[in-house]
C-alpha cells in the first residue's frame, strides 16, 4: 500500500443527490419540497422568530422596565481604601488608582463616603458623592470632578467661565451653533 492506492472505506463516500432531475430518479417531481405552501416555492426564506403565523415568543410575553440607552457605568471608591492606601498631601488620580487595584478596568470612576478620612488628599475623580465631597473638604483635602459637562469643557473650567451665559455662549461658539439659533436659557 502507498499513496497511489490509498482509498476510503466503502461505503464512506457517496456521489451528490442530483434533485429534479426526472421521476426515474425518485427525486423528480416535489424534488424533496413537499406539496404546496411557501416553503415549496422559490425564493422563501425564514423570518427570524416566525413561527407560521402563531404569536412569536418575543411578542407574547409580557414586558416590562425601561433600558437607558444613555446609561452610565461607574467604578467605585470609598473613602476608608483611600485613607488607607495614600498618604496625607497625595494627590489621587485616575491612573493612580488603577495602578494600586482599587478600580478594575477602564472607565468613570465615583467616590462614594464609606468609612472615614483623616489625611489631606487631593482626588480627582469623575464624580463623587455629597457626603464624599463634604469628607474630604472637611480633613482639609480638595474633591476635583474631572467630569465632562453637558458642552464638553470640564466643570471647572465652565465654573471659571464667569457667568452660564458666557458658558453656554462659548461653548456654542466653538462649536459654531449660535448662527442663528436662540440660547438654550433665552426661553424660545
Amino acid at each position: 500500500m502507498d499513496l497511489s492506492n490509498l482509498r476510503p472505506p466503502k461505503g464512506a463516500t457517496h456521489s451528490k443527490k442530483r434533485i429534479g432531475r426526472g421521476q426515474g430518479s425518485g427525486q423528480g417531481v416535489q424534488a424533496g419540497r413537499g406539496h404546496k405552501g411557501a416553503k415549496s416555492r422559490s425564493g422563501f426564506k425564514h423570518k427570524r422568530g416566525f413561527e407560521g403565523g402563531q404569536m412569536p415568543l418575543h411578542r407574547r410575553v409580557p414586558k416590562r422596565g425601561f433600558h437607558n440607552p444613555f446609561r452610565q457605568e461607574f467604578e467605585v471608591v470609598n473613602l476608608d481604601a483611600l485613607g488607607e492606601r495614600f498618604d496625607a498631601g497625595a494627590e489621587v488620580t485616575p491612573e493612580l488608582l488603577r495602578e494600586h487595584g482599587l478600580v478594575g478596568r477602564a472607565g468613570r470612576i465615583k467616590v462614594l463616603a464609606r468609612g472615614e478620612i483623616s489625611k489631606a488628599l487631593t482626588v480627582r475623580a469623575h464624580k463623587f458623592s455629597g457626603k464624599a465631597a463634604e469628607k474630604i473638604a472637611a480633613a482639609g483635602g480638595r474633591p476635583k470632578s474631572s467630569r465632562r459637562g453637558r458642552y464638553g469643557k470640564s466643570e471647572e473650567h465652565l465654573r471659571g467661565c464667569g457667568s452660564q451665559k458666557a458658558c453656554l455662549l462659548y461653548a456654542w461658539s466653538a462649536r459654531g451653533l449660535s448662527r442663528g439659533r436662540p440660547y438654550p436659557d433665552s426661553g424660545h
